[in-house]
């Protein structure tokens, strides 16, 4: 019941953000059955300790079996986490800063059928070349737009889920 709620909070933002990273091309099933493993093999996400991470943490991350074990997106994380704490130390959060794309407020995308969800908008593209302009590794605009729906900054329920109204009412 999380997908798709307002999210405000750093860390959290940053989960999402490096566990995006990881689920592209592979399926969101395979990164949410390891999630617990992610946290624990990422220090909880906290961004501040993953951008201290060095050489023996890759090689500790190469050989844990209870996450996606791929040296560019574990170097991609270590090095999004330093971009992280840059935003933050630009915007004061990266809350204020992801959600100012939107205006500080959910966008409602009013979809009728799955078939009308978009991988990409014109927006997540723009969100995608700044993340990107800033450092930012595997953050493509299909990323992007995936964290954007995993975090509120877009309703994507259909206008006939229950989730749809709760949500449209939430900031």
């Amino acid at each position: 019941l999380e997908w798709g709620v307002p999210l405000h909070d750093d860390r959290k933002l940053f989960e999402f953000l490096i566990l995006e990273g990881f689920q592209a091309g592979l399926s969101w099933k395979l990164i949410l059955d390891k999630r617990e493993n992610f946290r624990r093999a990422f220090r909880g996400f906290e961004p501040e300790k993953v951008a201290r991470f060095a050489a023996r943490d890759v090689e500790r991350l190469l050989g844990d079996a209870g996450i996606v074990r791929n040296r560019l997106q574990i170097l991609g994380a270590i090095n999004n986490a330093k971009r992280f704490l840059e935003v933050r130390r630009e915007f004061g959060t990266f809350d204020r800063y992801i959600w100012g794309f939107v205006g500080g407020r959910p966008l409602r995308s009013g979809l009728g059928s799955f078939s009308e969800m978009p991988a990409r908008t014109e927006l997540s593209d723009r969100i995608s070349a700044d993340l990107k302009a800033r450092g930012f590794k595997f953050v493509g605009s299909t990323v992007v737009y995936s964290h954007m729906q995993a975090t509120g900054m877009v309703n994507d329920h259909l206008v006939t889920c229950f989730r749809y109204r709760e949500l449209a009412k939430m900031r």
